[in-house]
């Protein structure tokens, strides 16, 4: 498996598990299992139908590449015009942050300032573009990005340094590591401030069962991820064990997605998610990517000089 098909799994792997999780968000645990219905739509979801994990995503990953490195008031910027591109989909929090007025720079801090609570796992979500492009810079500079990507619409710093882990794990996995080993050294890498509540949630003891929060919030979220890459052995087991954990299935799923495609390489993705998979982005006119697409923004990303 070379380094490339590595790259596209983890790009293409997070949105096939946002859109093979997007019918079942909030749901009750085991629910795909039950109805045994994938990539069939619901929920206003049609089928195949990426959320907005997927497309801020990709808007990450067209900015950088267009400017050949992080801009981020470009990237803030078409976080905007997405948002006034009315999605389906837009957390809470991140909508505020990108419809409150504010410059780029400004607004994630100042709504976490106002509401004291800004870690969820929204900036965790639209990793994995942005992970594959920074992988070759080394373990510091892709951590710092991601953290600097993060703060863009989440003012609390627990929600940076989650993102900056799941870059490091990516880093590690594209290079034909294993991201579990890689845990240990990441975890050094993380703010002493957040690191020993990332070691729970991160450590090989530790099951969804034992979250304190719902899987919206970074923590579980992440550590939902981890424990479904390391508790099965391939990556549709992966991802539909994500989902079938129920809550906030689509993000949980696509960061599940990110790992196991970083793991297991684009070959692993079943055909059957792939052919109906589409990206629209709203604000953008009416730019839908496919499969194919995400495929060649993978392979640019991972291509970069």
């Amino acid at each position: 498996m070379t380094r490339l098909d590595r790259a596209v799994g983890a790009v293409l792997g997070s949105a096939v598990g946002d859109a093979l999780g997007a019918p079942y968000e909030f749901g009750p645990a085991g629910e795909l299992t039950a109805r045994g219905k994938e990539m069939r739509g619901g929920g206003g979801w049609d089928p195949g139908e990426a959320t907005d994990d997927t497309q801020m995503a990709v808007l990450v990953g067209e900015s950088l590449l267009e400017h050949g490195g992080l801009e981020l008031p470009d990237i803030f910027g078409r976080f905007q015009r997405w948002a006034a591109g009315a999605p389906k989909d837009i957390g809470l929090q991140t909508e505020d942050v990108l419809t409150n007025g504010e410059a780029w720079d400004l607004a994630a801090a100042l709504h976490f300032q106002i509401n004291a609570r800004a870690a969820g796992n929204g900036s965790l979500m639209r990793a994995s573009t942005s992970a594959v492009y920074f992988a070759a810079a080394g373990r510091e500079a892709t951590m710092d990005a991601a953290r600097r990507i993060a703060a863009l619409t989440h003012g609390d710093r627990a929600a940076w340094e989650g993102t900056a882990v799941l870059h490091e794990l990516v880093r590690v996995t594209l290079d034909g590591g294993d991201p579990l080993a890689a845990l240990p050294e990441a975890l050094g890498a993380v703010h002493p401030d957040h690191r020993e509540r990332y070691r729970t949630v991160l450590g090989p003891d530790w099951h969804p069962g034992l979250a304190t929060e719902f899987n919206g919030a970074v923590w579980p979220c992440l550590g939902s991820a981890v424990w479904a890459l390391r508790t099965t052995t391939g990556f549709a087991e992966a991802v539909r064990a994500a989902v079938d954990l129920g809550g906030d299935t689509d993000t949980v799923a696509a960061v599940t997605g990110t790992l196991a495609g970083a793991r297991y390489g684009q070959a692993a993705i079943p055909r059957q998610w792939t052919a109906p998979l589409h990206v629209p982005l709203p604000g953008f006119g009416d730019r839908v990517l496919d499969a194919d697409g995400l495929r060649t923004l993978a392979q640019s990303l991972a291509e970069r000089t």
